[in-house]
């Protein structure tokens, strides 16, 4: 169950970057954005203190951030409009290789 707390950990993370980048534009801030951020931030942290209970703290945070990292950079591109040339790619599967094999080290 540790695991799964840690993967829903990792997917709030995507909420509060993208939260923080909407919530100010050329029109001025908006506080909708803001507010997902916060719950994002908050459900995220929460969900990693949960995981932590039986994973490891290096191993939990570093599949987070990882987790986080990951959806972010997917999200970047896709809503972003952000480059998507290959060697970011490379880069982001690096990450993805770090994620997984922490996960097996940890079996």
């Amino acid at each position: 169950m540790a695991w799964i707390f840690l993967l829903i950990a990792g997917i709030m993370e995507w909420g509060w970057p993208m939260g923080l980048k909407y919530a100010w534009t050329d029109k001025g801030f908006h506080y909708g954005p803001t507010a997902l951020a916060i719950v994002s931030i908050l459900l995220s942290g929460f969900f990693l203190f949960l995981a932590q209970r039986d994973i490891p703290v290096g191993t939990a945070y570093a599949v987070w951030v990882g987790i986080g990292a990951v959806g972010t950079f997917f999200l970047g591109i896709w809503l972003l409009d952000e480059p998507a040339n290959l060697l970011r790619f490379v880069f982001i599967g690096f990450i993805i290789v770090g994620i997984i094999g922490l996960k097996l080290a940890s079996a």
